[in-house]
C-alpha cells in the first residue's frame, strides 16, 4: 500500500520530446494516475529525481519511497 504524507508531490512526467512537466497525481487506491496539461502522451515519469526533493510516499512500513525514473535519457529538460 502507498500512503502520501499531505499533497502528493515530486513527480513529474514528459512526452516524446524529453521535456518534463510537474505532474498532477491522484490516488486511487494504490494506484497514482499522473497527469499534465503541457503533456499529451506521457512516455516518461520520474519521481523525487533532484538535489532538492521532498518526496511524500511512504510504505505502509512508514519507509519513504526511493527515487526513480522510467526513461534512460541522457539529456532531458525541465520545464519549470
Amino acid at each position: 500500500m502507498v500512503l502520501a504524507m499531505g499533497k502528493i508531490s515530486a513527480f513529474y512526467i514528459s512526452g516524446e520530446n524529453k521535456t518534463f512537466h510537474k505532474a498532477n497525481v491522484k490516488q486511487e487506491g494504490n494506484k497514482m494516475i499522473l497527469s499534465s496539461p503541457k503533456v499529451s502522451k506521457p512516455v516518461a515519469v520520474r519521481y523525487n529525481w533532484s538535489n532538492n526533493a521532498n518526496g511524500t510516499l511512504y510504505n505502509k512500513e512508514g519507509l519513504p519511497a526511493l527515487p526513480f525514473r522510467t526513461d534512460n535519457w541522457d539529456e532531458v529538460f525541465y520545464a519549470e
